[in-house]
């Protein structure tokens, strides 16, 4: 979406598990080459369980997961599990580097943490570059056993997982972009559940099928793992009803389209109330930086009613165009909390902590004796606070942390930008060397345990403008308002929703 502006409180409250219906529930991951046929190509991809998607793991709230990490690929891993609250099991989060230090190749690590406080559809990937292309999974959360869903029980659950597709090992496309400092190449294609559809080529019957029986209600859990793509989502003739986002519950929101960006989940009920026959579900793109290039495909699946006809066209859903900022706003700021439902989490009365973090663009110097493909010879780069991240190579953060190792990284990460400036304004920005060039650092914000931080996002036009996924680890956040231009506190904290808002663990700013 064009120059928006999120304004977001991130918050948790715990929920203790009674111990009587809490289970252990372990798995074991097993992460290696594999051969698969995809757009008339054997391409060897790293995946987990011989299977793309990876494994489905099915918890209830209350159970402890453990996950037991064998790799056996040629690259090192880290699995994180996208939204989960790491309540005293930070080290079991995943990024690479930040909480953890890779799994190198022939080795194994387990992961063991409680799933507490949270209820709905999570997922799973691979932490370290772009593995998470093909190595990534759902993670259901039921409620415990005796309670129920705060809508009611659909026949049958579904997942439904978006991807991207590469003819291409997508290691050496994000090393050749790291190299170069110019954009990565563009997917190839849209996925379903690992399927890119019909409309691909040779790919014919390689397209998801939903069966549904006339009357029945399904609960669709949809996860965005493209890497780069934020996707439309829809069924033709079909309404979806929102229930849930990122675990959390939602008021019940009905909507013909879905927008999510790469990480976000949302939980829709589907009601198969429409005449006897076939349907197309379709995701495409949206993307509104201009003049850079994106994956213009659409996948496809198709809804198959008990009794259609076998040789019957599906219906195809009109889906909205690739840069349609209105139907993607529409549904990012339609969505409230169900307040006082499962889980729900009041909105904090006080704020410890305020910062005002800019998210944008910028560049990189191209080191000596080097040909670099970004803008005028750079490499691209990306920043917030005009500081651009450099993970640590010694050890990770949080060992560093835990040890009180010095020397790792600093605590001085800017509560500001260190220079005021008109944020979306594209004509002044992107040739100010003050912004264009980050400095390459490692520097955290240390809070108080327990504490509330109020945080502004503001895009900016600084090189182009571009919708960026934001994700919190091992917590949610209110999204109390988003918006377009620059954040004005005067003007705009009057559109504050301090009662029910939605809440997230990825927003697309």
């Amino acid at each position: 979406m064009r120059n928006p502006v999120l304004l977001l409180v991130g918050v948790l409250t715990l929920v203790v598990a009674t111990t009587a219906s809490a289970a252990v529930v372990e798995h074991t991951f097993n992460v290696q080459n594999l051969t698969v046929t995809r757009l008339c190509n054997r391409q060897l991809i790293v995946a987990v369980n011989g299977s793309l998607p990876g494994p489905r793991i099915r918890v209830r709230e209350g159970d402890t997961l453990i996950v037991h990490v064998y790799n056996k690929s040629p690259y090192n891993l880290t699995v994180h599990w996208h939204g989960v609250f790491q309540k005293l099991s930070c080290w079991a989060d995943g990024p690479n580097m930040i909480t953890q230090c890779p799994i190198l190749p022939g080795n194994k690590y387990t992961y063991k943490f409680k799933i507490s406080g949270q209820e709905g559809t999570l997922w799973w990937h691979a932490h370290v570059s772009w593995l998470r292309a093909t190595v990534h999974g759902a993670l259901i959360i039921r409620p415990k056993s005796g309670h129920k869903y705060p809508f009611p029980k659909p026949h049958r659950e579904v997942t439904i997982i978006l991807g991207e597709w590469w003819n291409a090992n997508v290691m050496d496309v994000e090393d050749e972009a790291v190299t170069s400092g110019g954009l990565p190449n563009i997917s190839d294609a849209f996925t379903i559940n690992g399927w890119p559809g019909d409309l691909y080529p040779c790919s014919q019957n390689h397209m998801y099928k939903l069966k549904v029986e006339p009357g029945k209600t399904y609960l669709l859990r949809i996860v965005n793992t493209a890497l780069n793509g934020q996707l439309f989502y829809k069924i033709a003739n079909h309404n979806l009803t929102v229930v849930a986002v990122d675990a959390a519950y939602t008021k019940p929101y009905v909507t013909n389209i879905i927008m999510m960006a790469p990480g976000q989940t949302v939980d829709a009920l589907l009601v198969a109330d429409q005449d006897i026959g076939s349907y197309y579900m379709a995701a495409s793109p949206y993307s509104t930086s201009v003049g850079i290039p994106y994956d213009n495909t659409t996948t496809r699946g198709v809804v198959v009613y008990d009794g259609a006809p076998p040789i019957a066209t599906p219906l195809m859903p009109t889906l909205p165009a690739f840069n349609d900022t209105a139907t993607a706003y529409k549904f990012s700021s339609s969505l409230n909390g169900l307040k006082d439902g499962p889980h729900w989490a009041q909105v904090p009365k006080n704020v410890d902590y305020k910062m005002f973090v800019t998210v944008g663009l910028g560049f990189t110097p191209c080191e000596a004796n080097r040909t670099c493909l970004g803008p005028k010879g750079t490499k691209l780069s990306a920043s917030m606070n005009n500081q651009s991240f450099v993970p640590p190579k010694r050890m990770s953060l949080l060992q560093a942390f835990y040890s009180n190792v010095d020397g790792i990284y600093t605590t001085d990460f800017p509560a500001k930008p260190p220079i005021e400036f008109d944020y979306t304004n594209a004509t002044i920005n992107n040739y100010n060397p003050a912004f264009l060039f980050a400095p390459k650092v490692t520097k955290v914000t240390k809070l108080k345990f327990n504490s509330t931080v109020e945080m502004m996002l503001q895009n900016t036009a600084i090189i182009g403008v571009e919708n960026h996924p934001m994700h919190l680890h091992g917590s949610n956040f209110h999204v109390l308002a988003q918006g377009f231009g620059n954040y004005n506190p005067s003007k705009h904290r009057e559109m504050f929703n301090l009662v029910d808002p939605q809440i997230r663990n990825t927003i697309g700013v």
